[in-house]
């Protein structure tokens, strides 16, 4: 009697396990079963946005279905963030988001969402560096320069700061810290404005995205005093890495796909293949090297350990800042 009954309960563990296979092959088949929207919480134009764009088309190719991309641009980020969050967790409403994600979760005290818990990671699309320019009447020649004469003249010097909480306003503030000079910064509502004002020389530097601040550096308007990335870059091989003047320091912009949490593990996985080997084609990282990014493409794993990796590394340098939404 006793062998009857151990054989039935392998006979019923195994028919659940058929029947978990069975399900997670239908998931991974089924889907999508219809348009997939793609929120940006940023304005049209800008970089999240023409990133968001270029991986819709690749993804809508691989997938089958029309990718839609739907822009919720406002509190940095934070509502279509929260929209995403609170969406139906079947692989049809994605999020892509940048460095803001794992700002905001110290710079907002109330967010109505928890930006590791409610999300599934699906990888990073690029990571972007940006670098620190200066008005061409400064008359420092290199970053050891600029940090001297800051250090020797505290809150003399002027930095432009395109939007409150930005990674490049933050930039600047990690700088600071890490640097120990002190920079009297200069609020503006945007970089464009910021950077007609360091242009005009009314500010004297700014944090600014490499491929403005490169297009600026190369016509003769700015000076560059270094680059936010842990190297040097190959479009300016004689421009430092900051973190070769201040060690340890390095600041760069990404920009990644999240699902809602508790996404299905088959559609999850087939959301990253899908990302990331489009990342590999020649097509999309050309276009992502016109925006000065450098594709990634990484496992849900790894972008996970970063997401989680980044909203510490922030959190110290955005209380230090003293920085609040606007």
């Amino acid at each position: 009697m006793k062998a009857i009954c151990r054989a039935a309960s392998v006979i019923l563990v195994a028919a659940a396990f058929a029947g978990s296979s069975s399900a997670s092959r239908a998931q991974t088949t089924d889907y999508p079963s219809k348009p997939v929207r793609i929120l940006v919480g940023a304005s049209p134009g800008g970089t999240t946005d023409t990133m968001a764009r270029a991986v819709a088309h690749e993804l809508s190719a691989a997938l089958g279905q029309p990718v839609i991309v739907e822009n919720k641009p406002g509190a940095g980020g934070n509502l279509a963030a929260d929209t995403v969050a609170k969406a139906s967790s079947d692989g049809h409403t994605l999020l892509v988001s940048f460095t803001s994600h794992t700002i905001n979760a110290t710079l907002y005290p109330n967010l109505p969402f928890d930006p590791i818990a409610d999300f599934t990671p699906i990888t990073m699309i690029a990571t972007v560096p940006s670098m620190l320019v200066g008005n061409v009447r400064l008359p420092d020649q290199t970053l050891e320069q600029l940090i001297a004469s800051a250090k020797s003249k505290p809150d003399k010097l002027t930095i432009a700061i395109g939007g409150i909480g930005s990674s490049l306003h933050l930039a600047g503030e990690q700088l600071k810290m890490m640097s120990g000079i002190k920079l009297l910064n200069v609020p503006y509502k945007g970089s464009t404005p910021a950077m007609t004002d360091v242009l005009a020389g009314h500010v004297d530097l700014m944090f600014i995205s490499m491929v403005t601040g490169a297009a600026q550096v190369k016509a003769g308007k700015l000076k560059a005093f270094g680059v936010t990335s842990a190297k040097r870059l190959q479009a300016f091989p004689d421009l430092p890495a900051i973190g070769e003047v201040v060690p340890g320091f390095e600041s760069v912009a990404w920009f990644g796909v999240f699902a809602p949490a508790n996404l299905p593990a088959p559609i999850a996985a087939k959301l990253n293949t899908a990302i990331a080997e489009s990342l590999k084609g020649a097509k999309l990282r050309q276009q992502l090297e016109l925006e000065g990014a450098s594709a990634v493409g990484n496992s849900q794993a790894e972008f996970a350990a970063f997401v989680r990796d980044d909203v510490k590394r922030w959190a110290p340098i955005v209380k230090q800042s003293g920085a609040t939404p606007d």
